[in-house]
């Protein structure tokens, strides 16, 4: 009978948590094993709330101090868990953070790199360090929050030539610097460049940017322009264009990217050379597809050769005035496998009958099409610079389906006559076009 009445007792000690039969804290509930710290996430500087040991691990080369998987990626396990991981599901983590990386590729011999920004983790008072790359150096955060100009120091003392560049926030950019103050250098690289498909021998001129003798590492477009006699040589009969100081301009001011031009001068048979059709009228012309032929086949591998160039299509341009104009344009229709880039400088549109018009309207039938197109003329002198035939020009284009200012830029010069005075000075605007702009640059400094 004390056995019956002792029962009804231990069962209400035991309902009330007492004894050997009460309930511990689990492992879900202590943060121990089964509600990881993933769970609960911590805000990291405010920037990574979800920084797990092994999911986000920074690579900011020693300068985002959350790098530590145990120290700096956990709070307390006691303290700010729930009760029941169960009961309360895991944040989200969002998606994973992008670093913004900059790769600077520059010859590592005897010097050291370092980077100052406007934007933290970035300062313009105190350098950063990099980290070695076979061709140069790297730098790499997750906690950079916007667009962020930036420059690369040699040594930490040597500011890089030129604007800032800039990085925006899980952007990886290749960049490749100067710092030596100078100029590019033209000479006649080929006094008699010799073309079996031609039958004839010429020279070449070859303008090198200023960055090419320094930073060995680096490689540039390719510009092919016609006459070459009148680009460089301050002694040229009928003037000269300014070129080597327009790419040094627009090399340092950072609004044309650096870049060789090669220039084969023009021989006693330029007319037949720089026309695609024989003009019944005139009684000559049509040898621009051989002309053509030897700088792609000839011409082109041989500068590859030897020179550090970007030998792709999207990084080789083609250009010229009056006939040197036509037969660029002639070029942008049936070789844009090789030449992407087009200029076409007051074009001899008017030869035999406008006959390019026609051609260009049967850029889409072609296997490639320019990717960018450069158009210009004057409305003066004698001729008035063929500039109604010129306008019709660009119309071909547009109904080829080029846009205005995004992969056709078209200029009408008011003023401007048949001449190497005006083209220099319109060449900047054809440059920047055809070649753009330095790759990732920012503001001025």
């Amino acid at each position: 009978m004390k056995l019956l009445v002792r029962l009804p007792f231990l069962l209400l000690l035991t309902l009330l948590g007492c004894g050997d039969g009460s309930p511990t804290a689990s492992p879900a509930a202590s943060g121990e094993s089964g509600s990881d710290a993933a769970a609960q996430p911590v805000a990291d500087g405010g920037t990574d709330a979800n920084t797990d040991a092994g999911s986000h691990a920074r690579v900011d080369a020693g300068t985002d101090a959350n790098t530590d998987g145990g120290t700096n990626a956990r709070a307390d396990a006691g303290t700010n868990l729930a009760p029941d991981a169960a009961a309360t599901p895991a944040a989200d983590a969002g998606p994973p953070v992008t670093a913004s990386t900059i790769r600077i590729h520059y010859p590592r011999v005897g010097h050291t790199l370092s980077i100052r920004g406007a934007l933290a983790p970035l300062s313009w008072t105190q350098g950063v360090t990099t980290s070695e790359l076979a061709d140069g150096w790297s730098w790499a955060s997750t906690n950079l929050t916007a667009a962020s100009d930036f420059k690369p120091l040699l040594d930490d003392a040597t500011w890089s030539i030129g604007p800032n560049y800039r990085v925006s926030p899980g952007e990886t950019i290749d960049i490749y610097p100067r710092f030596r103050p100078g100029a590019g250098s033209y000479s006649v690289r080929w006094p008699a460049f010799a073309s079996a498909t031609l039958g004839r021998s010429r020279k070449v001129w070859v303008y090198l940017p200023p960055g090419y003798d320094e930073n060995t590492v680096a490689r540039f477009p390719v510009v092919y322009m016609h006459d070459g006699q009148n680009l460089f040589d301050r002694n040229a009969p009928f003037g000269f264009w300014h070129t080597d100081e327009t790419l040094d301009e627009g090399a340092a001011n950072g609004q044309i990217r650096e870049a060789i031009v090669v220039g084969p001068e023009a021989t006693s048979a330029r007319t037949t050379e720089y026309t695609p059709s024989f003009d019944t009228g005139r009684g000559t012309g049509g040898g621009a597809s051989a002309y053509i032929t030897s700088l792609v086949s000839e011409l082109k591998p041989l500068v590859d050769q030897e020179l550090r160039t970007l030998p792709a299509r999207e990084t080789t341009a083609i250009m010229g005035s009056s006939l040197g104009g036509l037969v660029s344009s002639w070029a942008g229709v049936h070789h844009a496998s090789t030449f992407g880039l087009v200029g076409a400088m007051s074009p001899s549109t008017w030869w035999d009958g406008a006959m390019i018009l026609g051609e260009v309207s049967t850029t889409n039938a072609q296997s490639h099409k320019p990717l960018r197109v450069y158009i210009d003329s004057g409305d003066a002198g004698p001729s008035l610079d063929d500039n109604v035939n010129t306008a019709l020009l660009a119309g071909r284009y547009r109904g080829a389906g080029y846009v205005d200012t995004r992969d056709l830029l078209y200029v009408l010069a008011p003023g401007h006559q048949h001449n190497e005075a005006y083209w220099a000075q319109r060449l900047p605007r054809a440059l920047g076009f055809l070649l753009g702009a330095r790759p990732h640059t920012g503001s001025m400094p």
